[in-house]
């Protein structure tokens, strides 16, 4: 009996499969000449990479129009299994090179004050556990000063609120979030789950001052509603925000994450707010390297896990894969 043929492996894989992860940027970024510039590229060669894409599918993958390209009926179909095929290669090339070379150093996170405390802790745990040698930086500071490090190259990470309902490239969607009324144990206000947004009018708030992007929804949405939001005091710091709700028995307007164990310890209470509700996106921006090293992969693949991990706590929503966003190139 003969012995079976080995399976033949094609050697230019590698090549494929940057083929496809310039169709994906082009897909996702709207235009050739945003694709060269965020895949380090020529524009020439990313339409000749296309083109000979698309006589080997036998199908147009794009519309060309006056503002861009556009994904064809076939293009848009095959999207989910070329994210499907490019994690699973970035998985790959992790797990074979991950004994001759175990992540290490030291990774800078650019995070705001709500969402440090319930997620730094657990995602030292699992960290620590998994890549010992990778260790974490930590800097505090409001979205203007967290924005302002990444634009310096200052952090290598960093996790943010988004108000809108789609994200910049380079960024990834990790949660939906819903703002809670707080208000001070046995409060009338917030004693439900829920709370109409109209129920704001005129009630001593804490808030944090402009410009910022959740003050600018809950005045926006104040207006529509046609109420009167009174914040006796402009904050930014979440410490006095508690300490004031709990002691001074003013409200706050802040993500169930943020005031998690002192709800948990009944502390402080907590309404949904609803009619209308004010939702935003925790997001997680890559710094502006082009070049990631192995820490830092590591380190966002494990905040993915960390988060997923406080949405079945309860603490936010899930996001669902297919909004996640353009991977930067290795």
């Amino acid at each position: 009996m003969s012995a079976r043929k080995p399976a033949t492996i094609r050697l230019n894989i590698a090549a494929d499969l940057n083929k496809w992860r310039t169709f994906l940027a082009i897909g996702e970024l709207g235009s050739l000449t945003r694709a060269a510039i965020f895949l380090d590229s020529d524009q020439a060669l990313l339409s000749r990479q296309l083109n000979a894409m698309e006589r080997d599918c036998g199908v147009r993958l794009f519309k060309r129009t006056g503002r861009g390209m556009a994904l064809s009926e076939a293009g848009a179909r095959v999207v989910p299994y070329v994210k499907a095929l490019l994690e699973s290669a970035d998985q790959l090339d992790f797990e074979m090179h991950s004994e001759e070379h175990k992540p290490a150093g030291l990774v800078t996170l650019g995070l705001l004050p709500s969402i440090c405390s319930p997620l730094v802790g657990r995602l030292f745990t699992q960290l620590h556990a998994t890549h010992p040698a990778v260790s974490l930086r930590i800097l505090e500071g409001s979205s203007g000063q967290v924005e302002e490090r990444l634009a310096d190259a200052r952090v290598d990470i960093a996790i943010l609120y988004r108000y809108g309902s789609s994200l910049p490239e380079n960024e990834q969607w990790l949660a939906t979030v819903d703002s809670y009324l707080i208000g001070a144990k046995g409060d009338r206000v917030t004693a439900g789950a829920d709370v109409s947004f109209t129920e704001l009018h005129k009630l001593p708030l804490i808030l944090p001052g402009p410009p910022n992007g959740l003050r600018t929804a809950l005045d926006a949405t104040a207006r529509r509603q046609r109420i009167t939001l009174a914040p006796v005091i402009e904050a930014d710091s979440l410490p006095l925000m508690k300490s004031l709700v709990s002691h001074e028995r003013l409200y706050a307007v802040l993500p169930l994450h943020a005031v998690w164990q002192e709800v948990e310890d009944g502390k402080l209470q907590a309404a949904r707010l609803v009619n209308p509700p004010i939702q935003r996106t925790v997001a997680m921006v890559m710094g502006r390297s082009k070049v990631q090293s192995d820490a830092v992969k590591v380190l966002a693949r494990e905040i993915v896990k960390t988060v997923n991990k406080m949405a079945l706590e309860g603490m936010w929503r899930p996001v669902a894969p297919n909004n996640i966003g353009v991977r930067p190139k290795s």
